[in-house]
């Protein structure tokens, strides 16, 4: 199995709790004792079933192939005062990232609240209760009632349709057109090993690596290509957009030495950069807004004679957007450790920033 066949981000499961046992129905029946009373048992209450976030889980494969979870049921209560054993709760391991909806929402699901959103390791939910078990006829005995023949069956669990949706969590996120040089910088800049190749779509699946620079490190995420229309499902559409929307900086790659049309207009790649920045605002406008960098990518295929002809104009018209620039190499390594220190400095600037709005946040 390939990491395009593991790697599933949206599922939707069904969850039952635990049902609770039935009380019993019970006379004390012992020699030399002829009135024994009521002796039944209460039935167990259901199991629970709960979430978990788990950091070692990357996928929603599991989900997808095993879309029923089933807590046990509570056990019935028995003659002799013996209450039913409780179900045991059982564990629905997530990966960190994954936001929960009510799939039965009769609202839109791109506008339906979350039931829950799992951002840290070892977060807890429970998200279905077990059925409370029933009482047994021991517990119907009154003073003017000693012997009641009469018992609750346990509660039915709760039962929920949920559509998971798995959003990477990364500080970092390369964002740009297919083959633009996004997976062969991720490897560059860190452990990473995406998979490369010289043709669209190489990238099917998010690939994370850690970046370190200094003391520092933070996790990059080599999000798949986007293309004019992502935003309305086109390509690889709107599916990857959401890993995007986790990431507090984004490096925008662009593709500035394949084209031969870019040498008759050093301009040109700017149609590239608008494209995206177009689908990143269509799918949210938070994203237009977040800390970006432009990487120029494949600056080892510009003749270095020509480099700051075809590259000054580009650069400054970007630069003038407020955008920080960074020519790279991959191959070469040229400008790799200039982007790295970029993306630290502009993490710190987020940080400030989140740090700064908190703080209002508190004072109101």
């Amino acid at each position: 199995m390939n990491s395009s066949d593991s790697f599933i981000d949206e599922a939707v499961i069904e969850i039952v709790a635990g049902h609770g046992g039935n009380g019993c129905v019970s006379f004390r029946r012992e020699k030399f004792v002829p009135r024994g009373g009521p002796d039944g048992g209460a039935g167990g209450r259901g199991g629970d079933v709960v979430l978990v976030a788990d950091l070692g889980l990357s996928t929603l494969l599991d989900q997808k192939l095993h879309p029923l979870v089933r807590a046990p049921d509570g056990a019935h209560g028995a003659g002799g005062q013996r209450d039913g054993r409780a179900g045991n709760d059982v564990e629905l391991r997530l990966p960190v990232g994954t936001v929960v909806y009510d799939a039965d929402a009769t609202i839109g699901a791109d506008d339906a609240p979350p039931i829950a959103d799992l951002v840290e390791h070892g977060q807890r939910m429970p998200i279905a209760r077990g059925g409370r078990g029933g009482r047994g006829n021991r517990s119907f005995a009154t003073s003017t009632r000693q012997t009641p023949d009469t018992a609750e069956p346990g509660r039915s669990g709760e039962r929920r349709r949920l559509r998971l949706s798995l959003k990477l969590l990364a500080d970092v996120g390369l964002v740009g057109l297919p083959n633009a040089g996004k997976s062969t910088l991720l490897r560059r800049l860190s452990a990473a090993r995406p998979r490369v190749g010289a043709y669209p779509f190489t990238t099917l699946v998010p690939s994370l690596g850690v970046v370190e620079v200094g003391e520092r490190r933070f996790v990059t995420a080599d999000l798949p290509g986007l293309i004019e229309g992502a935003s309305r499902g086109a390509g690889l559409g709107d599916r990857f957009l959401r890993h995007v929307e986790r990431t507090r900086v984004l490096v925008h790659v662009l593709d500035v030495g394949s084209a031969s049309a870019h040498e008759l207009d050093p301009l040109a790649p700017l149609s590239d950069w608008e494209t995206i920045r177009g689908e990143l605002a269509a799918y949210a406008t938070t994203l237009a807004e977040r800390a970006e960098i432009v990487a120029l990518s494949k600056i080892d295929l510009v003749p270095a004679d020509r480099r700051d002809a075809r590259l000054d104009p580009l650069e400054a018209a970007l630069r003038a957007s407020g955008r920080e620039v960074v020519r790279v190499s991959s191959p070469t390594g040229e400008g790799i450790d200039a982007l790295r220190f970029a993306m630290a400095r502009a993490l710190e600037t987020a940080d400030v920033a989140l740090l700064a709005g908190a703080a209002r946040e508190t004072a109101r």
